[in-house]
């Protein structure tokens, strides 16, 4: 792998239009601590000041931001070279907050916020609340003794709702577990300690790659800062070396504008990407920790993505008086490889970048498919990005007995290429034997063998007859950022075939056939076609137009409850009729 220079990883990051006011270069490479800190405290000023304005109307919404509040009222109380060190109208909005959360806990210590009664969600805003009682307990001033008595009465009787209470997800053993540590940290239980161990011993899953359970950027975020409190609290190393596994990852699924690719995720944001922003302090934390110069690197440019202060700059100063080492210097940053080839066999992704070129592969859902939270579905196999030029995803589909789209049963390496392929059978069902027969034809409700439909027909009792099958083969390479995927479908003949290019919403395209009068529905007949993004322009053909279906793309599971797959966007439309061979270039 080729190793840029700081300054060229910058330049990299940052030319997609990234930023709205570019940083000079020098100045981010050589800013003192002391100047970033300088901002923090500044940022915290601005919210403090917000939140007093807030806080002047009453109470009316358990939410999770009100652990920020607090936290963030405590750290300007008591953080030296603040606007408001030691102002004493701080004092009577903590007591508020307090107070609110205090009355809001049902008698078991529960709060109703996401859920009703919950405890993992009771231990989501006892993260801030602990660091915010890190901070009131450092402080003797007796100005903050009714915080701190009230903070204490809250956080005890929460603790046995997380001493005790259940959780939904993976993520929730984690959430509550860092909860628990935190409050044995500020008031020693032993059976904090004792529930954290129960938690643990199932078994902190993270593959090797990077992984966990749920393969979701958002929630990776959640485990990230989770299992190193419980590490770092509970003196367990072995939780901070799965957390560092997770950060070399979450870096390989990061765009050069600080997006991060979501498509195999288990969980909400597979359809909704969310940002490199969620990982900052881990970075930080682990750039010093482990005197890490790429997460340095890292750190540095997270600073400057678009809504750091909005999301992150203004709850730090915080953390900051918490956990000190995030006041020691960086270490000198060195940039991690923007030119590499990633393969993630356990979810079948493959990560191409060359700069500021990025190729995406995906083809690990969870089959037999089931939409449902907890499992991966995307049809998304194929996105690449050139500059701004974006392609948000690439589909594929068949009228196949209305089965939809194409999603693959993983990926093959092949040498410097990668292969997608799936095989489906649909049949037709002959009568029940004699001994599955019922005389009121009353059977189970059942999904049928090729899982399109569900019916009282016991269809896994059925002979089947009359079997159709489709073979799918996508075939991609790539080289310095130009892509050629070769399709090949066959088995049944005359199946309309549909690929579906959808490019981000803004650019201008050319050499397309508008559908109708629609501004962002094309066919490609022939030739070449071009979107262009400012400057950036992505290329791709031949053409292909043997028919024009593209409606209800996502098959019968979606049509027949009238719903849709489709997502804003400029979208192309590439039509084949089986046996369809047909090789297409993109870059």
């Amino acid at each position: 792998m080729q190793t840029l220079s700081r300054t060229e990883f910058l330049r990299y990051c940052l030319s997609a239009g990234a930023l709205v006011a570019l940083t000079p270069l020098s100045t981010l490479a050589h800013a003192a601590p002391d100047e970033f800190y300088d901002s923090v405290v500044a940022a915290n000023n601005a919210e403090v000041a917000q939140l007093l304005q807030t806080l002047a109307t009453p109470l009316t919404d358990v939410r999770r931001r009100l652990g920020f509040d607090l936290a963030n009222l405590a750290a300007a109380y008591s953080e030296p070279t603040s606007r408001y060190y030691q102002q004493a109208d701080l004092v009577p909005a903590m007591e508020k907050v307090m107070r609110f959360l205090v009355q809001a806990q049902r008698p078991d210590g529960t709060l109703d916020i996401a859920n009703l009664a919950s405890p993992p969600d009771t231990g989501f805003i006892l993260e801030a609340l602990c660091t915010a009682g890190t901070i009131l307990l450092a402080n003797p001033a007796p100005a903050l003794a009714e915080v701190r008595a009230l903070h204490k009465t809250f956080v005890v009787k929460a603790g046995e709702a997380l001493r005790t209470g259940g959780v939904h997800t993976p993520n929730h053993r984690w959430v509550i577990s860092a909860a628990l540590a935190r409050m044995n940290a500020l008031y020693p239980n032993p059976a904090y300690v004792k529930r954290i161990n129960e938690w643990l011993a199932e078994g902190v899953f993270c593959d090797s790659d990077g992984n966990y359970l749920e393969r979701s950027m958002n929630y990776a975020a959640v485990n990230d800062r989770t299992l190193t409190a419980i590490g770092q609290l509970q003196r367990r190393p072995d939780l901070l070396d799965k957390v560092r596994r997770n950060l070399r990852l979450v870096y390989h699924h990061m765009e050069p504008d600080g997006e991060l690719v979501t498509v195999d995720s288990r969980r909400q944001d597979q359809y909704a990407p969310v940002n490199i922003l969620l990982f900052y302090l881990d970075y930080h934390f682990y750039a010093i920790h482990d005197n890490n110069p790429e997460w340095a690197a890292l750190t540095q440019f997270i600073r400057t993505v678009p809504g750091f202060d909005k999301q992150v700059r203004r709850d730090l100063l915080a953390a900051f008086l918490e956990e000190p080492i995030f006041k020691k210097p960086l270490p000198a940053p060195k940039a991690p490889s923007v030119n590499y080839r990633q393969f993630f066999k356990h979810t079948s992704l493959v990560r191409i970048r060359r700069g500021t070129t990025t190729t995406t592969l995906f083809g690990g859902n969870d089959l037999p498919l089931t939409i449902a939270s907890g499992r991966s579905n995307s049809p998304n196999f194929f996105a690449f990005r050139k500059g701004a030029a974006i392609l948000n995803y690439m589909r594929l589909s068949t009228d196949f007995f209305n089965t939809g789209y194409f999603h693959s049963e993983g990926i093959t390496p092949d040498g410097e290429a990668y292969v997608l392929h799936r095989q489906q059978t649909s049949p037709y069902y002959q009568p029940l034997p004699a001994k599955y027969r019922k005389a009121d034809g009353n059977y189970a409700l059942t999904p049928s063998t090729d899982g399109r439909f569900w019916n009282k027909m016991d269809f896994a009792h059925r002979p089947q007859s009359n079997l159709n099958t489709l073979k799918t083969t996508i075939r991609a390479t790539e080289q310095n950022g130009q892509n050629t995927l070769t399709f090949t479908i066959a088995g049944v003949t005359g199946i309309h075939v549909t690929l579906e290019l959808c490019f981000r919403a803004g650019g201008q395209v050319s050499g397309l056939t508008a559908v109708g009068g629609s501004t962002d529905n094309y066919f490609l007949p022939e030739g070449t076609g071009e979107y262009r993004m400012g400057d950036d322009t992505i290329q791709f053909g031949p053409g292909l137009y043997k028919h024009d279906k593209i409606t209800n793309l996502g098959g019968e599971p979606y049509s027949s409850h009238f719903g849709s797959l489709r997502t804003e966007g400029i979208h192309v439309y590439l039509t084949g009729i089986t046996p369809l061979t047909y090789t297409l270039k993109i870059g």
